[in-house]
């Protein structure tokens, strides 16, 4: 029988490369290692790299033991997911690898300027209610802005056509660069060992015959971010759909 919440929570206490800051207490207390995980955690220069809405943690750990050469931090409020991650990396002695317990909103707190180099989003909640929830809306753009470095780089992999389409659009209407974009990753041209890692909930996508959607682009420091104010369809087979029960065949 797996462990209970209680005891992955007792558990990850002790790990020393997982921080927890749930809202209530970054409210309250300052996160000591802003603008110095170089210099207090992984004790090297390398570029770090984010997992916004972790999960599991698969893809950080996978990411972490592909590239020795950079740093990766998940983040997730959800940590008895997390703990699967966590316990992974600690047990392979991947000191590249770190875990952070937060609310994504208030992601800024925990970085400083050109602290962050990449930002990798897999199969993010789309969110399809409220622009502002969405991790690719201009919302979160302007608070990753406060810590990537400038023309960070944003990779979103998503089995949703709704997650893709708003993100494409909010691309269009700010003119971000684009680096690669493709509706059907895995029968795309693009050949790189980080699309290879699939998570549990990749997989599941996959075994039901969605098509992964992936788009790497660049974030400028300059600029006012614009919403785009479009209508999209909604996603018809995600059973969270409140919109779509309540006869919405759409959204912005």
């Amino acid at each position: 029988m797996g462990k209970n919440k209680l005891q992955k929570f007792a558990d990850m206490a002790a790990y020393p490369h997982v921080f927890e800051y749930p809202y209530s207490v970054a409210e309250n207390v300052p996160f000591e290692m802003k603008g110095k995980w170089h210099e207090i955690f992984f004790k090297n220069n390398n570029p770090i790299v984010l997992e916004l809405g972790c999960g599991r943690g698969e893809y950080t750990v996978g990411l972490g033991r592909m590239f020795p050469d950079k740093n990766f931090i998940a983040v997730d409020i959800k940590g008895a997911r997390m703990w699967s991650g966590a316990t992974e990396s600690i047990s392979e002695g991947l000191t590249n690898v770190a875990f952070l317990r937060t609310n994504i909103e208030i992601i800024e707190r925990f970085f400083a300027e050109g602290e962050v180099s990449e930002i990798w989003l897999t199969f993010s909640d789309p969110q399809m209610k409220k622009a502002t929830k969405r991790l690719t809306s201009t919302y979160f753009m302007n608070r990753y802005r406060q810590f990537l470095k400038p023309d960070g780089i944003i990779h979103v992999k998503t089995d949703s056509n709704f997650m893709f389409t708003y993100t494409r659009y909010m691309i269009e209407e700010n003119k971000l660069p684009v680096l690669f974009i493709t509706e059907d990753l895995y029968h795309s041209n693009l050949v790189d060992d980080i699309l290879g890692i699939k998570t549990y909930y990749e997989q599941q996508w996959l075994d039901r015959g969605l098509s992964i959607k992936y788009i790497k682009f660049a974030l400028p420091q300059d600029g006012v971010l614009k919403e785009p104010d479009v209508e999209i369809e909604l996603d018809s087979y995600r059973s969270y759909n409140r919109s779509k029960r309540s006869g919405l065949q759409s959204s912005k």
